[in-house]
């Protein structure tokens, strides 16, 4: 029960970041019998979904790495990685009674949207200042918290729910100051764009 806690755990959690590579790596594992996923996450393992995953995955890995678009793309991803990180953590558990699935699937809906928001609004503020790197720098960091994380769900599964009860507690924390944030400085933005536009209006004049 505690390495299929963990592995739902650590599927949705990942999936709020990056759901394509995250069902790819999974995937992957599987297909090498180097992890074992329960008979209700065995399609994972296909070669059809595998190879839908990493065309996905290459995707967002570009799209992830422009500025401002990646912001739309999370807006669109916001109604796919959270229902898929719930379905991931119900999935986990196989076959178990309907209630924990129920039970499940709201902490993993729960975990994939605190991941998700948290990179969300992390990545509206970095979209704020006008230079790509720290856009890319913050992508790279997210790929490598995908790999990461889900090797020490999938090998420390204890060490794992730990780490998600103090992650869950850093999102309650800053995501409220994330968001307060991103609404001022696109105020800001606001703002200044609105005294160029007068600027200019009464030049004109």
């Amino acid at each position: 029960m505690l390495d299929a806690l963990s592995l739902g755990a650590g599927l949705s959690w990942a999936s709020g970041l990056r759901l394509y590579l995250t069902v790819l790596l999974a995937g992957v594992l599987a297909r090498l019998e180097i992890i074992h996923l329960p008979a209700s996450l065995q399609v994972l393992s296909s070669p059809w979904v595998i190879g839908a995953a990493a065309l996905l995955a290459v995707a967002e890995f570009f799209a992830d790495r422009i500025p401002a678009f990646d912001s739309l793309w999370d807006a669109i991803h916001t109604f796919i990685r959270i229902p898929a990180g719930a379905l991931l953590a119900a999935g986990a558990l196989g076959h178990a009674d309907p209630t924990l699935m129920t039970l499940a699937a709201l902490a993993g809906g729960t975990l994939a949207g605190s991941a998700h928001l948290t990179k969300a609004g992390t990545r509206a503020l970095i979209n704020l200042s006008p230079e790509p790197i720290s856009n890319w720098i913050a992508s790279a960091t997210e790929d490598l918290l995908v790999g990461v994380g889900l090797a020490i769900a999938l090998f420390m599964p204890l060490a794992f729910l730990a780490l998600m009860v103090v992650f869950l507690v850093f999102s309650g924390w800053a995501l409220p100051r994330l968001w307060r944030g991103v609404q001022g400085g696109y105020r800001g933005i606001a703002a200044h764009m609105g005294s160029r536009l007068t600027s200019l209006g009464s030049k004109r004049d």
